[in-house]
C-alpha cells in the first residue's frame, strides 16, 4: 500500500521547530495558522485540516501516516477515518494510558487525556470541534500503559477498553479482524534505549520487541492508518532516539 506521510510540527498548540527537519520532499505538512482562543480551540483549528488530509488520503486508496509531537493529534486522524467512512479498531501503543479526565489528572496535562476524549470521557471540546463521533470502548486495544495515575487506573479498569500489558501478547492473542488504526507513542520504548522522551517511564519493551510486533502487524493485519507521537527533539542531542524511532516506522511501512 502506498503511504501519505503527514507531518504536524506541533506539541499540543505550540510549534515544535525540532520536528520540521524530519520532512522529506514528498511529505505533506499540516501547519495552519491557529485561530485565537483557548488551547483546545487552537488545537481544533490544527486538527481540522489534518482530518481532511487523512480523509483525502484514504479516499484515494492510500494509507495516511501522521507524525506529530503529541498524542492528541490522534483525534484529528480518527476524525479523518470517520470522514472517509472507515470504522477501524484503534490499537494504542503507549507507556501511559492517556485515559485521564479533569477529575482524575494529578497534573492537569491535556496530553494525558486523548484516549479518554476519543471514547467520550471527560474533556470533549476538541472532539466536538472537529465533529468526531466517539469510538466505542470495545473498539480500543491499549497496549503497555505501564505508567497510570491512580484515578486513571480505576477508570480504565472499569471501562470496556481491552488493556494488554505485554505487547508480545498482541502477536499471540488474536486482534480483531478488519481495519486497524495504529497509534504509536514512542515513549513506549524502554528509555534505556530511547532516552529523549519528555515523560519517560521505567521499563517497557525493547526496540527489538516493538520491531517484531510491527513486522507481525505489517504482514498479518489490515493497517489502514498510523499515527506517531514522537520523541522530544530538544532532548535528543545525539539524534539516537530519532534514528531508533524512524527506523521502527520504516520497518512498519
Amino acid at each position: 500500500m502506498n503511504n501519505d506521510i503527514i507531518l504536524t510540527p506541533y506539541f499540543l498548540d505550540s510549534k515544535s521547530p525540532g520536528l520540521k527537519p524530519l520532512r522529506k520532499a514528498n511529505w505533506q505538512i499540516n501547519e495552519p495558522t491557529l485561530q485565537p482562543g483557548t488551547k483546545q480551540e487552537r488545537m481544533v483549528s490544527l486538527y481540522r485540516p489534518l482530518a481532511s488530509m487523512v480523509s483525502d488520503s484514504l479516499k484515494q486508496g492510500r494509507r495516511p501516516i501522521s507524525i506529530a509531537g503529541d498524542c492528541c493529534t490522534s483525534i484529528g486522524v480518527l476524525a479523518g477515518l470517520q470522514q472517509a467512512g472507515l470504522s477501524a479498531t484503534l490499537l494504542w501503543l503507549d507507556a501511559h494510558g492517556d485515559f485521564n479526565t479533569w477529575e482524575t489528572t494529578p497534573s492537569g496535562f491535556l496530553g494525558g487525556m486523548p484516549l479518554a476524549m476519543i471514547v467520550g470521557r471527560g474533556e470533549q471540546t476538541i472532539v466536538d470541534g472537529i465533529g468526531l463521533k466517539n469510538l466505542p470502548e470495545k473498539q480500543v486495544v491499549l497496549a503497555d500503559a505501564r505508567d497510570l495515575d491512580p484515578g486513571e487506573r480505576l477508570m480504565l479498569e472499569s471501562s470496556a477498553v481491552h488493556h494488554v500489558t505485554d505487547i508480545s501478547n498482541l502477536i499471540e492473542t488474536a486482534l480483531p479482524e478488519g481495519p486497524i488504526y495504529l497509534h504509536f507513542d514512542a515513549d513506549i520504548i524502554n528509555p534505556e534505549e530511547a532516552p529523549a522522551m519528555s515523560y519517560p517511564a521505567l521499563g517497557g519493551p525493547s526496540v527489538e520487541a516493538i520491531r517484531k510486533l510491527f513486522h507481525f502487524l505489517k504482514d498479518k493485519k489490515d493497517l489502514r492508518a498510523i499515527s506517531v507521537s514522537t520523541w522530544n527533539p530538544e532532548l535528543d542531542k545525539d539524534s539516537k532516539t530519532k534514528e531508533l524511532v524512524m527506523g521502527l516506522i520504516r520497518d512498519l511501512i
